[in-house]
């Protein structure tokens, strides 16, 4: 972990707490509701206790049995399942799909360490009992060209139900924040995150005002093309442990253009 800042994973309860300053708990902070299934790529991940699902991370369908999330939003003590045609979590609306996993098809990344988030690699892919059924409402998400890095300032929006507010409340409705690329250089100066805390296979992205927290976790960061289609670049990973929205420490993302070649292998090698 870090000497100086020790990031905060974006889990809301229910996975890895042990590696972390303190009890994990976030959303999307100073966002506001999303356009119902506007995101309709956008999964919820909930974990069962005492008989009941509770929401712990998002997660992004990019295939129609297949989900992709943060490494750190997987306990193997845990029973999980996916929720896509998500907005409202108060209440059942109609187009939710509930679909189970089985813990012999979550598939972290073999070089992910739970004990240096740093270290990076902070993606895993969940294949599904059934495949979901794709309407208006449950969409694949599109990842981008392999390798793309976006430049600084560019435009993209985290989508998510993590905390409204560092420690705050908990949203029903999926939350949606503008939240413009910061390029590596910026991130890595030393008065931001620094050299140590973030790799080239990370993104950082937005800032002091709006920012990912406790539940965001794993969830997309969604960024339009030149052409006007939606990409998901970005797997939502860690803040600082000082808080959510705490300046010169954007939200770090895990880049999945960095890591297609893992995702298209463990597909082929698990269909």
């Amino acid at each position: 972990m870090l000497t100086l800042l020790v990031p905060l994973l974006l889990v809301a309860s229910g996975c890895q707490a042990a590696v972390l300053p303190k009890e994990p708990q976030s959303r999307v902070v100073n966002g506001e509701d999303a356009v119902p299934y506007s995101w309709p790529w956008q999964i919820s991940l909930q974990y069962e206790r005492d008989g009941t699902f509770r929401h712990t991370c998002g997660g992004t369908l990019i295939a129609p049995g297949w989900v992709m999330t943060a490494a750190h939003c997987i306990s193997s003590t845990l029973t999980y399942e996916v929720v896509l045609g998500e907005y409202d979590m108060s209440t059942a609306e109609g187009p939710e799909q509930r679909i189970p996993v089985a813990s012999s098809d979550i598939f972290v990344h073999p070089k992910w360490r739970s004990s240096c988030v740093a270290c990076g690699n902070d993606i895993a892919l969940m294949k599904l009992r059934h495949n979901a059924v794709l309407n208006n409402q449950v969409q694949t998400g599109q990842l981008p060209p392999a390798g793309t890095i976006l430049p600084d300032g560019y435009p993209c929006y985290l989508s998510g139900w993590g905390r409204l507010s560092t420690g705050g409340p908990l949203p029903d409705r999926l939350q949606e924040a503008l939240m413009p690329v910061v390029d590596y250089e910026h991130c890595t100066q030393p008065d931001w995150w620094g050299s140590l805390a973030i790799r080239t296979t990370m993104i950082c992205a937005g800032g002091a005002e709006k920012a990912g927290c406790n539940g965001d976790s794993g969830g997309p960061l969604n960024c339009q093309a030149d052409d006007g289609h939606w990409e998901v670049h970005g797997i939502a990973s860690f803040v600082s442990g000082l808080g959510c929205d705490t300046p010169k420490k954007p939200t770090v993302f895990t880049r999945v253009s960095a890591f297609e070649d893992w995702i298209a292998e463990t597909i082929k090698n698990n269909s």
